[in-house]
Order: structure tokens, then C-alpha cells, then sequence
């Protein structure tokens, strides 16, 4: 079975080159405003763990990509719309997103959502709860008794918790413990929520040879450990592949 996998992967691989020619540039889109997801480095150019992880799947795929960054609230919409030709921003797979835009493959396993507040005593079922709107944070609040607070920006969410307008703030473990670390007046709830289907690449869903193309590339990663590697690398609280 692993042969045939395999035998796939190689010719979705071989078809990147013609997929190249038909599409010429392949536009990367993302965020640029979650740590370690991507974001912004000094000299103002995408980086993180997508990036390095894009420009491997496009290395690869004999792909020539170039990386866009897009506010979070239109990134779907903007996909749609033909501006990039991928979401490639910490976007976790759901039944919802799945109505409107294909997935890949995903190239994480879900990961534990947190809690950060000031104050350990905070009830996390009926306060403030800050969360990135658009996201599975955010859904995730609404459905319970807390209040929702939703910002644009994952980093307005942090400042909510910060100067008192909200009792905490939810999103992806792997985003808000380095500003835990960072900041004595910040911390972690022990309380984890498992929340979303795992992250995979965004595209249109008339796209189907690309999306066959990230496929075989995401799988060959995982075949042969690299993709583990940058997991543990950008994301050491994150699963690893089996």
C-alpha cells in the first residue's frame, strides 16, 4: 500500500511541472500576523513555519510560487476572487470553510487551543472571552455561556486581555505561549480545548490539479519525515505524523 501511495505521489509530483506552465506563477497567501504560523520578519517578508513549509512543497512540485499576505477577515473571500491561488495561514479544516473553498491534505494534526489571562481565577464559562474572528476560537466561544469578544487581528485579541476589556483570550496553544513566556503578567490556563480538524492548505475547488499537486507533495513530506521535522522545529507542543 505504501508502494502505491508512493507511485501517486510521484506522479501528481512529475505533473507540478505542467501544472507550473498552465498557471505560471503560483500566488501563497497568507496572514503574516501568527507566530509561529507566518508572519512578518525584519526585513518584511513572510516567515515561519508555513513559509518555510511552502517554499518546500513548491521545491517539490516544481512550482514557482510567491507569497501575498491578506487581513484574515477576507482571506477566503479573496481567494475566491482570484487574488491568491492558496490559503496557507494556520486555517484549520472544517465541515463550514469545506462548503465554500477545497482543502489539502492536512500538514498538521489538530492542536490544543488555550486559554491566556491575568488572573488565574477568571471563569472561563461566563466572562469575557476574547478570540480572532473568522476562526474556530471564535465558534468555539459563541457556543458556550462566556461572552464573545472578536477582533480583527490576532494581536488585538492579546491587548483586549492586557488592558481589562476582556478576562481571556482563545486561540491555537502554539500562538499564545511564547507570550506567555514573554510576558510575567500573562498566563496559560491549564484548561485545553481540541477544536478543528487539523490545518491544510486552502484553494479553490475548481482547482483540483493543484490541489492534487500540494497533495502529493504534503505526502511525500510526511513519507519521509522533513514535514515532522518542521513541526518540531516551529511547533514543539504540536502531534507529530505517524
Amino acid at each position: 500500500m505504501k508502494t502505491l501511495i508512493l507511485s501517486t505521489a510521484v506522479l501528481a509530483l512529475t505533473a507540478g511541472a505542467a501544472l507550473a506552465d498552465a498557471h505560471g506563477v503560483i500566488r501563497m497567501g497568507t496572514e503574516g500576523a501568527y507566530p509561529p504560523y507566518n508572519f512578518l520578519n525584519d526585513a518584511g517578508e513572510v516567515d515561519g513555519f508555513e513559509r518555510e513549509l511552502g517554499d518546500e512543497l513548491c521545491l517539490r512540485a516544481e512550482l514557482t510560487c510567491e507569497w501575498v499576505t491578506n487581513e484574515w477577515d477576507s482571506i477566503i473571500p479573496n481567494l475566491v476572487s482570484g487574488n491568491y491561488d492558496t490559503i496557507i495561514a494556520g486555517m484549520s479544516v472544517t465541515d463550514e470553510r469545506k462548503e465554500v473553498i477545497a482543502f489539502s491534505e492536512q500538514y498538521t494534526l489538530p492542536d490544543p487551543s488555550s486559554f491566556l489571562t491575568t488572573n488565574d481565577t477568571t471563569d472561563l464559562t461566563t466572562g469575557v472571552i476574547a478570540a480572532q474572528a473568522g476562526t474556530i476560537q471564535a465558534a468555539y466561544v459563541a457556543s458556550t455561556g462566556a461572552t464573545l469578544l472578536e477582533f480583527a487581528t490576532p494581536d488585538e485579541t492579546v491587548a483586549a486581555v492586557k488592558n481589562g476589556e476582556a478576562d481571556a483570550v482563545l486561540a491555537d496553544k502554539s500562538f499564545l505561549a511564547p507570550i506567555a513566556e514573554a510576558d510575567a503578567d500573562l498566563s496559560l490556563v491549564a484548561q485545553e480545548v481540541m477544536i478543528g480538524g487539523g490545518i491544510g492548505i486552502g484553494m479553490r475547488q475548481s482547482d483540483e490539479e493543484l490541489k492534487a499537486t500540494f497533495d502529493a507533495a504534503i505526502m511525500s513530506m510526511k513519507e519521509d519525515g522533513t514535514l515532522n521535522a518542521l513541526i518540531t522545529k516551529w511547533l514543539p507542543d504540536a502531534g507529530l505524523f505517524e
